[in-house]
């Protein structure tokens, strides 16, 4: 894993706390299937990361990019639905809500700066 891309070690760092989040879903409320959604698309980020990093192109680039942007997007939803569903707390789900939603900040603006490099 490279030490100075912010992206990969946020997606790394997060795919980490959504791991440890279905284990206590699992054993602490018996959750099975909103977990399991959560988990595949919060782990999802970091994986399309990576394999942006080793794209063929910048096409291939933009492509993983906006798919780990999309499956943030989607584990937000999932950590909402968790919140609203009170399998966590307003406190529990806080500090991970905040963590999902700085990496689609920073995801967005990797693929806007690539959009604008790409039509240049």
């Amino acid at each position: 894993m490279k030490d100075d891309n912010l992206i990969i070690d946020k997606s790394f760092n997060f795919a980490i706390r959504i791991v440890h989040l279905y284990q206590f879903l699992c054993k602490e409320h018996k959750e099975f299937v909103l977990s399991k959604q959560v988990l595949r698309a919060g782990t999802s980020i970091g994986a399309n990361v990576n394999e942006a990093t080793q794209g063929q192109s910048k096409k291939d680039f933009l492509s993983k990019m906006n798919i780990a942007l999309k499956e943030a997007v989607e584990t937000k939803y999932w950590i909402k639905l968790l919140i609203q569903t009170e399998y966590l707390t307003d406190k529990q789900g806080d500090s991970i809500q905040k963590d999902c939603e700085e990496v689609i900040k920073i995801l967005h603006a990797i693929v806007k700066t690539t959009k604008d490099n790409f039509d240049n």
